[in-house]
């Protein structure tokens, strides 16, 4: 029969193993060297509950070809090097606006400028797409079709994404 002690050292045990199997790479370590926390963060499970609400506006500002590759559902594509305003369309100041990108940088930086120009609630998903992912949450392709493609960014950013619930896409 197994002790107290011996039980409680498993169970940390599995704990150590889970977390580090939904953190792959350091990814809390490498979202807090990018992401200050000027736009109030979001986690998948948050942006998860709210998602189908009439009033939840959901922007993507990774690059194109990371977009085409898989993206959130009800996602629209707003980029990061050409961000312009204009081109979020219909959204009401008040709207409730979620941006994300690969883990969290570009979202924060276009947050700011949405801010900037009176949008009052912006949130950044924390980790982005990569931790939307990695938490077991869908994604879907420029077909709207379900994908288990992830866009990777480059090679060292892949290293991100839990394997077991993506496949890594570079470079399309």
């Amino acid at each position: 029969m197994m002790c107290m002690k011996q039980f409680l050292f498993v169970i940390l045990l599995l704990n150590v193993f889970i977390v580090n199997a939904q953190n792959p790479e350091g990814f809390d370590s490498n979202c807090k060297k990018y992401i200050t926390g000027s736009i109030p963060l979001v986690y998948p499970s948050q942006l998860y509950s709210v998602i189908k609400s009439p009033n939840t506006v959901v922007l993507d500002a990774r690059g194109k070809s990371e977009f085409e590759v898989s993206h959130i559902y009800k996602a629209q594509y707003v980029g990061y090097e050409k961000f312009n305003i204009n081109n979020i369309g219909e959204v009401s100041k008040s709207d409730s606006i979620y941006i994300y990108c690969s883990i969290g940088y570009r979202s924060e930086k276009i947050g700011e400028q949405l801010k900037k120009q009176g949008y009052k609630n912006v949130f950044n998903l924390y980790g982005g797409i990569f931790n939307w992912v990695n938490s077991g949450y869908k994604v879907i392709d420029k077909e709207n079709n379900q994908t288990k493609n992830v866009h990777g960014y480059d090679k060292e950013w892949s290293k991100m994404l839990n394997s077991k619930k993506s496949s890594v896409v570079l470079n399309k």
